[in-house]
């Protein structure tokens, strides 16, 4: 009798037990050991705008859609023919059928565009970037290229150009191909679709704000007007709510950029820009979800929102090596046929790394010489010109959760080059050191052999 009231004491404290463990477990979600922030997102990626060091990641190597995010590239392929002189801002376009079509479709973002009217590129890329205005993306490509078809070619040319990878683009606008309603670039199906990583947007964009910074003048005006026609002026409202004086905005948070994309196949997805105290950071989700796994606007921002408190609260960039730098060991290198035997070696510019707070002391020097440039006795030949490259110098860190950076390096580097200039020597010089070489080989041997005796 005793035996069973213990069997059933020790039954009944292992269920409580267990159920109390059921009640506390831990989301399987948040033991992703490559999750740190529990992103909610198919794809997504934090990034350090001035050095592309990625300082977060999830899924960011796998192509999927992008939708409207796809402007990018249209804004970045039109601000480079800006720059080239091969389109004018004030250059007026008249709308083709297919643009005018395009431009009625009320259930698409779009600003309406007449027939009996010319529209200058400047309009039409202020309704693309603040509205993301279809028609008048398709009409930015056919002024470029003189079709969408043709535009698309360019923008998949640029991709490749531009060192990104896991991308497709099968129109300029981002919009399911089946939206186009029969009118699709050729070549294309009506179920393709744009897509591309995370870490590609993240690279796009990238390019887009570093040598095109102007591109964030546009993207952060909260709201505009679009003169569509006599008495018809569209209010546009970004689509980016994280702008300070919009929805999701708060005058403090910094953001400016970039652009948002919507639709059923690719869900709720946003590029996103934003810059405090001196640091910009990029961030990408693609089909942000809620924490119950529901695609909302609102979610990718906040998914968004965690990404960018996460980078300004944690990480600053810092130069951990100056320009000038001398690296410890290895102040200079032998020369061989110089007026001097030896020439002093640097850091060429400093060298700027994003450093997560008190990991400061996780990065060490470590130094890699260019083997071509030595002789078989590790030592360089004049003549040396000043500044010559030599090797390179790597902030080697030994902390955790290291991400790399967006172009797939793992370390930041700078160059070390030679801090002064070696000339030749003449043929005396040489002459006499290879006498004197000589000869101090002849008393060497006779120093040993009598020292051999004793």
């Amino acid at each position: 009798m005793k035996k069973t009231k213990t069997y059933k004491k020790i039954i009944a404290f292992v269920m409580a037990f267990s159920l109390l463990f059921g009640l506390f477990q831990i989301p399987k979600t948040a033991l992703a050991a490559d999750d740190i922030l529990n992103i909610h997102a198919d794809g997504a990626i934090l990034v350090e705008a001035s050095t592309g060091k990625v300082l977060y990641a999830k899924n960011a190597d796998t192509a999927l859609g992008i939708a409207s995010m796809s402007k990018m590239m249209t804004e970045y392929i039109l601000l480079d023919s800006i720059k080239k002189g091969k389109v004018k801002w004030d250059q007026e376009y008249s709308p083709s059928d297919y643009v005018q079509k395009i431009s009625h479709y009320t259930d698409l973002s779009n600003v309406p565009l007449r027939k009996d009217m010319k529209y200058k590129i400047k309009d039409l890329y202020r309704a693309m970037a603040i509205y993301s205005a279809n028609a008048a993306t398709i009409a930015i490509a056919e002024t470029i290229a003189g079709s969408e078809t043709n535009f698309v070619k360019l923008m998949n040319e640029k991709a490749k150009e531009l060192g990104l990878k896991d991308y497709k683009f099968v129109n300029s606008t981002g919009l399911n191909n089946q939206d186009l309603k029969g009118m699709q670039p050729k070549g294309t199906g009506p179920n393709d679709e744009n897509i591309m990583s995370a870490r590609a947007t993240a690279k796009l964009a990238s390019h887009l704000i570093n040598e095109f910074p102007e591109v964030l003048e546009t993207a952060s005006i909260p709201k505009a007007k679009f003169h569509a026609g006599p008495g018809e002026d569209i209010n546009m409202e970004n689509w980016n709510w994280m702008l300070p004086t919009l929805i999701y905005g708060s005058k403090d948070n910094g953001v400016d950029g970039l652009k948002t994309g919507t639709t059923d196949f690719a869900g709720h997805c946003f590029t996103g820009t934003a810059q405090r105290n001196g640091m910009r950071v990029i961030t990408v989700v693609l089909n942000a979800t809620n924490a119950q796994g529901q695609g909302t606007k609102q979610a990718r921002f906040d998914e968004t929102k965690k990404m960018m408190d996460y980078a300004f609260a944690n990480f600053s960039v810092k130069q951990v090596f100056p320009k000038g730098y001398k690296i410890k060991k290895h102040e200079s290198i032998s020369v061989v046929k110089g007026k001097e035997k030896k020439v002093n070696i640097e850091t060429q510019n400093p060298l700027e790394i994003v450093v997560k707070n008190g990991e400061e002391k996780l990065y060490k020097p470590s130094f890699s010489i260019d083997k071509n440039k030595l002789n078989k006795n590790n030592e360089l030949t004049a003549p040396i010109k000043k500044g010559e490259k030599i090797g390179t110098l790597t902030a080697v860190y030994s902390g955790k959760n290291d991400f790399g950076y967006l172009d797939g390096k793992k370390s930041a580097t700078v160059n070390v080059v030679t801090a002064d200039k070696v000339e030749k020597a003449n043929w005396f010089v040489l002459m006499m050191r290879g006498i004197g070489s000589f000869f101090s080989d002849i008393w060497s041997g006779i120093t040993s052999t009598i020292k051999g005796w004793f």
